[in-house]
């Protein structure tokens, strides 16, 4: 489904480049855009993402699921994730796991560390530019903060990023396939478990910090049907929660 791959040498954002490119019809889906470099890189809530040249996955795909409702279109960054970790694996022989909603974690030195992150955007009519950011070679000297990895830090079997992007495009071509044709049913095409399965949010006490300055502590028990993540409270209401950052409180 990849109908074109670009690679630039140096971009501010390829999420902000592709959503552009969309909107001015210059890009249909299936374009994928790579940068050797980002020099403006963006995470949620507009946090900057910042790697040395060369030395991560930095790319975006173009999206356009017209046949599946709006409502459901919440899943594809979760979708991403799980294509994500699953392309690693086989390519990278990393294990991953995911920090609900986007983050993606490895283990070094026994710690959990973010190794890579996604950011979705609306791109024009109908379109979805889903980002990709993925410390693959960074030795510890060269992190952006102690508390991140790198796939190499990790104990990768390969940074070689040419067959870790083909890998990861693969898996997210099949995952993508998969919920397209199940009409965005992230319960019926198996996606819902999978992502159940690797996310390393369920079972922990954590704090969701909410839109409004407002917070919920709670144990992630569960994800549900519309990708929301579900906190029991300590006054028994389990509460569902589709935006916000998750902070883990306490190891699984």
């Amino acid at each position: 489904m990849w109908s074109e791959v670009d690679v630039v040498q140096r971009t501010g954002s390829t999420n902000s480049d592709l959503v552009a490119r969309a909107g001015e019809g210059r890009a249909a889906e299936g374009a994928v855009l790579v940068a050797e470099e980002q020099t403006a890189g963006r995470g949620r809530l507009d946090r900057q993402w910042s790697a040395p040249p060369r030395s991560g996955l930095f790319f975006s795909v173009l999206l356009t699921p017209g046949e599946v409702p709006v409502a459901r279109w919440g899943w594809l960054p979760l979708l991403t994730g799980v294509a994500v970790a699953t392309g690693l694996s086989r390519a990278a022989g990393v294990d991953t796991a995911l920090k609900w909603p986007n983050d993606l974690l490895v283990t070094v030195g026994g710690e959990e560390r973010k190794a890579g992150g996604i950011l979705a955007e609306r791109a024009g009519d109908g379109g979805v530019v889903i980002g990709v950011g993925i410390n693959v070679s960074l030795k510890a000297d060269e992190l952006p903060v102690p508390t991140a990895g790198s796939l190499g830090l990790a104990g990768a079997v390969s940074t070689d990023r040419d067959p870790l992007l083909r890998g990861v495009l693969r898996s997210l071509e099949e995952w993508y396939g998969k919920w397209r044709a199940a009409g965005g049913d992230a319960g019926a095409c198996g996606l819902q478990e999978a992502y159940v399965a690797g996310c390393a949010t369920l079972g922990r006490e954590v704090r969701a910090e909410l839109p409004g300055d407002r917070a919920v502590v709670g144990e992630a028990v569960a994800v549900d049907g519309d990708g929301r993540l579900v906190l029991a409270t300590g006054e028994g209401v389990q509460e569902p929660v589709g935006a916000g950052d998750i902070v883990h409180l306490r190891p699984a």
